[in-house]
């Protein structure tokens, strides 16, 4: 799967690699088999895969298929409804994908309002971390070690605590940190004056393509409103143009509903892209 993301990747493409491995281990799996309540199907010729179905959850389908091969769209589609037991189900692709025709023929319709993402692209070549101003006065930014994987995870966990619980432990960060292309290198957080850590980036480094994706950002409450997520988002940056990447790539909602995050990401430089479309159908 993340070879097809590798292979297919634009700014239009659904699929980073590095957002892969952050779908696949923020939270404990076994590396080897599908976790409770999901399943995955992949379509293969010669080449490789070519297609993918990833039912997050019996309601949820994540897929990708190669332009190439618009004829899996349909298979992936029937797949997901014959493992499915809901009735109601949603499909998640960029819109304009060679999947949406297969949607609509099944009979899913694409949502009008309610949250999407958006790709955010920035050319490195472009981007200057130097203006950025510094963290606020008692705070440094540093990489993480491979051996902070607690400290990591309770981080992340603080950060996102408004969303409803995290299900990033240290089992599931360490595990991540072994997965490919997790960098400690690229995995960049603010530390306060006692050493703890309060706002986080983690950078993918695809150097097939030479893009990194951004994927997450946050900042725990009691620090917030200070700039940290920009600072220690910016010093990430600096760092993945340093090791020879080429394009940084962030998808933040991009619906009127959640606006801070890409007001953030435009802010360093990026620029927006495509688009996803939620698409659903009812089975009543």
């Amino acid at each position: 799967m993340q070879s097809m993301a590798t292979r297919l990747w634009s700014p239009s493409s659904r699929f980073h690699p590095g957002q892969l491995a952050w779908n696949r281990h923020h939270r404990e799996v076994c590396a080897d088999q599908p976790g409770d309540g999901e399943a995955i199907s992949l379509w293969v010729d010669a080449s490789g895969v070519v297609g993918f179905a990833w039912a997050e959850a019996a309601d949820w389908l994540e897929l990708q298929v190669d332009p190439d091969h618009p004829e899996v769209a349909d298979q992936v589609i029937e797949w997901f409804e014959d493992w499915s037991d809901t009735d109601t189900q949603s499909a998640l692709v960029m819109e304009g994908d060679v999947a949406e025709p297969a949607l609509m023929a099944a009979g899913f319709a694409p949502e009008a309002d309610g949250p999407y993402f958006r790709h955010h692209v920035l050319d490195l070549a472009l981007f200057d971390a130097e203006p950025t101003a510094p963290p606020a006065t008692g705070y440094a930014l540093r990489h993480v070690e491979p051996s902070e994987a607690g400290t990591r995870a309770a981080c992340h966990r603080a950060a996102w605590s408004q969303f409803g619980p995290s299900t990033v432990s240290e089992a599931a960060y360490a595990a991540m940190m072994s997965a490919w292309p997790y960098r400690a290198d690229l995995d960049w957080v603010a530390v306060d004056r006692s050493g703890a850590m309060v706002a986080s980036c983690l950078v993918w480094l695809d150097e097939v393509t030479g893009v990194g994706l951004v994927e997450p950002v946050g900042c725990v409450p009691e620090h917030r409103g200070r700039g940290l997520a920009a600072v220690v988002t910016a010093a990430a940056l600096g760092h993945l143009r340093d090791v020879g990447a080429r394009w940084a790539q962030v998808t933040p909602r991009g619906d009127a509903a959640y606006p801070a995050p890409q007001r953030l990401y435009r802010s360093l430089g990026f620029r927006p892209a495509a688009r996803t479309v939620t698409w659903t159908r009812s089975l009543d």
